[in-house]
């Protein structure tokens, strides 16, 4: 199929960007013509044309994966397009009325897609698990704590807390670092704090997880040490916190930490696999779209044979379906 991925902005690296780019390779690999699309060009978009892949330059595309309302408003008469929508926070992520279908990346973002009377398909966000895997085992007992907090006001209390129980701490702030190998980042630690994305990584790398962070928009919420008895409870809320909406204490995260256990970085990882693979996430995205493909089939020849009575009538108006490679 001619795809197109598009996304507002791909000047610097993000979770959407890393998104983007993962969605991309996975779809080149599966033989797909792949093209791309942004407002804002830089660091990522420079190394999405590194893979071969072209600005847009065709008028139409078979399937259009768009991130943001914006460009959903700009792309909606160039082919069949599916909005995911990351958030609820952010005004970029509000669905636009002109996508043909809708992906909710967690069970808080299909509910808020609800309440606007919106249907969503629920897929996890994708993880490149080849780039993001285990290239170091964990240490049998806890010794370094890496933070990819946005907060400095997190940074500070976890900083406080590895002192107190004597590991070390790094951290990596996307908004100052801009660290495009994070994946290299992740695996000098045993501990990955962070909310979201952040932390998907981090179970692809077979790390273990605690779910904390203060943003903008939210409170200095966490889920804490993650396993396999809460991660599923913790997705449904993206890893946000905001599933059991604790705030964290600098004896919380002590407590938390204390949890550490070296075994639950292989589950993390299998999981990962399972759950988070970009690999299952694009099948997922292509079968909605057949999906409605085959529903938009049986439409035309209920057209067809009303208006002119005659399976001939049909089979005209799917050869000139056909001729507009909307669906090869």
């Amino acid at each position: 199929m001619n795809i197109l991925v598009a996304t507002n902005h791909l000047q610097t690296t993000g979770g959407t960007e890393s998104y983007t780019y993962a969605i991309i390779i996975d779809l080149l690999k599966k033989g797909h013509y792949v093209e791309y699309f942004t407002f804002e060009k830089g660091e990522i978009s420079d190394k999405i044309e590194a893979l071969g892949v072209k600005f847009r330059k065709k008028i139409f595309y078979d399937l259009i994966l768009a991130n943001h309302y914006t460009v959903v408003d700009h792309l909606h008469k160039r082919g069949f397009i599916i909005q995911t929508c990351h958030g609820i926070h952010n005004d970029l992520e509000k669905p636009s009325p002109k996508a043909d279908a809708y992906v909710a990346i967690s069970y808080e973002v299909q509910e808020y897609l609800l309440k606007q009377g919106i249907k969503s398909s629920l897929i996890l966000n994708g993880i490149d698990c080849n780039r993001f895997t285990s290239k170091r085992n964990l240490s049998p007992k806890l010794h370094t704590v890496l933070s990819l907090c946005q907060s400095e006001e997190a940074n500070k209390t976890i900083r406080k807390a590895c002192t107190a129980i004597n590991v070390n701490f790094i951290k990596a702030n996307k908004f100052i670092e801009n660290n495009w190998s994070i994946e290299e980042t992740i695996n000098q630690a045993d501990l990955v704090i962070g909310i979201g994305r952040s932390l998907y990584d981090a179970m692809a790398c077979g790390r273990t997880v605690i779910s904390y962070d203060s943003r903008s928009y939210s409170k200095s919420l966490g889920d804490g040490y993650l396993n396999n008895e809460n991660i599923h409870q913790s997705l449904r809320y993206n890893c946000s916190g905001r599933y059991s909406q604790k705030e964290y204490s600098f004896q919380d995260l002590i407590s938390e930490m204390n949890k550490y256990n070296s075994a639950d970085g292989q589950y993390f990882r299998d999981f990962s696999l399972q759950n988070l693979n970009i690999e299952i996430v694009t099948q997922k995205y292509i079968f909605i779209f057949l999906s409605r493909k085959k529903w938009f089939l049986r439409i035309i020849k209920m057209i067809a044979l009303i208006k002119h009575n005659s399976y001939w009538s049909y089979k005209v108006i799917l050869s000139k379906i056909n001729n507009l490679n909307i669906f090869n």
